[in-house]
């Protein structure tokens, strides 16, 4: 894809979604781990009414490792996979306590040897709270990366973030980042997706094909 239609696309959503930022609630870098990790397969908003008062009740790795599992497990029910969750989150604390002083480490290669943190929340942590240039591909920046041909369907999730790394500006990685998942949680939705109203339509290979569907559709319940 050529860099004025990577610009056109960057400069549409940024325009519908300007304000576009991290969703997940925090105070510290610690407990945006904690948050990204819980977030696994579960939504922000469902992750944000967990952590309201599990990060009153917990402000230090010290304090997870304090508590019987069980505690930690009932703390976190309302959570998909609550149990793994849970045996990451102390594990991880016990590594930031014996490794770390019981500090998040900053480095990229540290973050993604910790229990329950890959590729994806390694990024959010980094950008979201050192400030360093990263783009974390979670489903909405993979399906819209996807449908605007900014990687290709058989892509992997790395791949995915090779692509849209060289295609966009590096100072503008993270802020892409939060634009292409607000773009993707509240327009271009997994199931109806709001094609017919989209300023992208032009450039986009999924709503083109959605929209001749609909048409064809429409032709034969008139038929």
């Amino acid at each position: 894809m050529k860099a004025a239609e990577v610009r056109h696309i960057l400069d549409t959503i940024g325009e519908l979604f300007p304000d576009a930022h991290c969703e997940l609630n925090h105070s510290n870098a610690f407990e945006l781990t904690i948050a990204v990790l819980l977030s696994a397969q579960c939504t922000d908003a469902t992750v944000n009414k967990v952590t309201e008062d599990l990060f009153q009740k917990y402000k230090t790795p010290l304090d997870y490792v304090s508590v019987p599992i069980e505690e930690l497990e009932s703390d976190i029910r309302r959570i998909g996979l609550y149990r793994n969750k849970a045996k990451h989150i102390q594990s991880l604390c016990s590594i930031l306590i014996e490794q770390y002083g019981g500090e998040v480490p900053q480095a990229h290669d540290l973050l993604v040897t910790l229990p329950g943190v890959g590729r994806k929340t390694a990024n959010v942590v980094v950008s979201n709270a050192f400030g360093v240039p990263a783009i974390a591909v979670d489903t909405h920046v993979e399906r819209v990366a996807k449908r605007l041909a900014l990687a290709g369907w058989k892509d992997s999730v790395l791949e995915v973030e090779k692509k849209l790394m060289k295609a966009v500006p590096r100072d503008e990685w993270t802020l892409t980042h939060h634009r292409l998942i607000f773009f993707g949680r509240y327009h271009c939705k997994a199931q109806n997706p709001k094609c017919q109203v989209c300023p992208l339509l032009d450039v986009c290979r999924e709503g083109k094909k959605r929209m001749k569907t609909a048409v064809i559709r429409k032709a034969k319940n008139h038929t």
